[in-house]
């Protein structure tokens, strides 16, 4: 079986955004997984652990993109592509 030499293979066969998608849908699932956590540690009221939960959750959503993503990884949250 010969192989040919003139079959296109593109560089990026795979959607980009697809990835910044499961990055996100992960990053939202462990945040809230972690605030839940973070949240059912206190004993307080159900007002004030909401105030806990939604808290610790943008907390742990803007260390990622912000602390982690933009100086340690230093990649662009919003970058052209093309």
């Amino acid at each position: 079986m010969v192989a040919h030499d003139n079959i296109h293979i593109p560089s990026e066969s795979f959607p980009n955004w697809v990835w910044y998608t499961i990055e996100a849908v992960l990053v939202i699932v462990i945040s809230f997984v972690i605030s839940f956590k973070i949240a059912g540690s206190f004993e307080v009221t159900p007002e004030v652990g909401n105030w806990i939960l939604t808290g610790s959750f943008g907390a742990c959503f803007a260390v990622w993109y912000i602390i982690i993503r933009g100086f340690i990884l230093k990649k662009k949250i919003l970058r052209n592509k093309y």
